[in-house]
């Protein structure tokens, strides 16, 4: 069984970002272990919670990255914002196109939820 998990969070609500880090975290628990891959993909205003610059969540991002979770970001967005590359946490990766690669990991069987 598959087990690969898409977060996607778009708003500039930060209570909807945590939950978003507390539903990874609860989902890898429930795991217990079994093989997955988890991507959070932040679009819309959601970029600005995976900058360096004022975060208060970046204690537990960088926990979850070192569990292996992914965190992505839209170059589209970061330009609204506005935000850098070198503004983004370290483990950030930043995709072209938030929406297309909601597509690409639908297509390759992820599930999607959005807190």
């Amino acid at each position: 069984m598959f087990y690969d998990l898409l977060v996607h969070v778009d708003l500039p609500d930060e209570s909807r970002f945590v939950m978003a880090l507390g539903n990874i975290n609860n989902y890898l628990a429930a795991l217990n272990g079994e093989p997955c891959t988890v991507v959070l993909l932040a679009n819309g205003g959601a970029a600005r919670f995976l900058a360096r610059k004022d975060n208060a969540q970046t204690e537990a991002i960088e926990k979850l990255a070192q569990a292996g979770v992914s965190f992505r970001v839209c170059a589209n967005a970061m330009k609204k914002v506005p935000i850098t590359k070198e503004d983004l946490l370290p483990c950030v990766e930043v995709v072209p196109a938030g929406v297309v690669e909601i597509v690409r990991l639908q297509r390759e069987d992820f599930a999607y939820i959005k807190p």
